[in-house]
C-alpha cells in the first residue's frame, strides 16, 4: 500500500506549526508519531495535502514535575512513560497501563497526545489519565485553552480539539488518590486492543472509601466516568459487597457494542469483574 501525495512541513517551533496550520485548514493534518496517522493514509481513510509533522518539537517530549502537578509533553512516546521515573514514583499506574499498550516498536514511536487525539474509546492511556484527573493544553495560533480531559471526547473518534489547533500537554494534579490501577482484558497476551477496561483511583482512609474515579474504556462510543458506581462507594465501609455493587453499577452504565472482538453482553459482564477487581487492586496499594 501506499500513501497519496502531500506537502511536508516540519516546523521548529510550536508557534511555527500553529501558524501553518492556521493557513493551511482543513487541508492539513499534524503527523506525530505517525502510527495512526500514516496507517489511515495506507488504506485510505485520510488522505491530506499536507503533513505538518511535529518532530522537532523537542519540548513537547519533556515528562517534568512543577508545583502542584506533572506535566506530560504531548510528544512523549507510550515507552518514555513506561520508563519515565517520575511516573513510576508518583503515578505507577500510568506507567503500567502504557506497558500493555502495543509492540515494542509502536511503542518507540506512538504518542501520548495521538493516543488522546485519536479518541477512540479503546485507547489506553485515557481512562487512567481521566481517573487521575488530568487535563490538557490545546495551543493554536490564537492562543492557549485547558479542559478536563474527560470533557474532551463527545463521540467515537470525536473530540473538541478545534482547527488548528495542537495539543501540547497533559497535566496531572497533586492528588489526596492513595491508589490507582488500569486493568484491561484483550484478546492475546501483550499489545491487543482492549475488549474492555477500567481504571480507578481511590482515596482510602482505614476502612471507608472517601473519594473513587471509575473510567472505563470499549464500554461505550467514548471512554467513560460511572459516576454513579463512583456515589456507591463514597462514605461506606469496604467489603466485598460493596465493590462488587459498584461493579454492576459500572456494568449497567455501560453501552458497549457487538464486535468480532466480543459481543456487547460480554463486554458488559467483562466491565463488573474488571471494576471490582481494579477497585480492589487500588484499595489494597493504598493500605499497602
Amino acid at each position: 500500500m501506499y500513501v497519496p501525495d502531500f506537502e511536508y512541513h516540519a516546523p521548529k517551533s510550536v508557534a511555527e506549526a500553529c501558524a501553518i496550520l492556521a493557513e493551511l485548514g482543513d487541508r492539513a493534518t499534524v503527523l506525530a508519531g505517525g502510527t495512526d496517522v500514516l496507517h489511515k493514509m495506507k488504506v485510505g481513510k485520510l488522505a491530506p495535502e499536507h503533513l505538518v509533522s511535529l518532530k522537532h518539537l523537542d519540548e513537547l517530549r519533556d515528562i517534568r514535575e512543577e508545583p502542584g502537578r506533572v506535566v506530560i509533553g504531548a510528544l512523549a512516546s507510550h515507552n518514555q512513560i513506561y520508563t519515565s521515573r517520575l511516573l513510576q514514583r508518583r503515578y505507577l499506574s500510568l506507567p503500567m497501563a502504557a506497558h500493555t499498550m502495543a509492540s515494542n516498536q509502536i511503542c518507540n514511536l506512538g504518542t501520548v497526545g495521538g493516543n488522546i487525539v485519536n479518541g477512540v474509546p479503546s485507547a489506553d492511556l485515557p481512562p487512567i489519565l481521566i481517573a487521575l484527573n488530568a487535563s490538557i493544553r490545546l495551543t493554536s495560533a490564537h492562543g492557549e485553552r485547558t479542559m478536563p480531559l474527560e470533557d474532551f471526547f463527545h463521540g467515537s473518534a470525536q473530540t473538541r480539539i478545534e482547527q488548528g489547533e495542537i495539543l501540547t500537554e497533559i497535566e496531572i494534579p497533586d492528588q489526596a488518590s492513595t491508589g490507582s490501577t488500569y486493568l484491561k482484558f484483550g484478546l492475546r497476551r501483550s499489545g491487543a486492543l482492549a475488549v474492555a477496561a477500567a481504571a480507578v483511583s481511590v482515596q482510602v482512609a482505614g476502612e471507608t472509601l472517601h473519594g473513587v474515579r471509575i473510567v472505563l474504556a470499549s464500554a461505550a462510543p467514548t471512554v467513560i466516568r460511572v459516576t454513579g458506581a463512583e456515589r456507591s462507594l463514597v462514605g461506606r465501609r469496604i467489603d466485598d459487597d460493596l465493590l462488587a455493587e459498584a461493579g454492576y453499577l459500572a456494568a449497567q452504565a455501560s453501552s458497549p457494542r457487538d464486535s468480532i472482538r466480543g459481543s456487547a453482553e460480554y463486554r458488559r459482564n467483562l466491565v463488573e469483574v474488571l471494576t471490582k477487581r481494579a477497585l480492589r487492586k487500588a484499595i489494597d496499594e493504598g493500605h499497602a
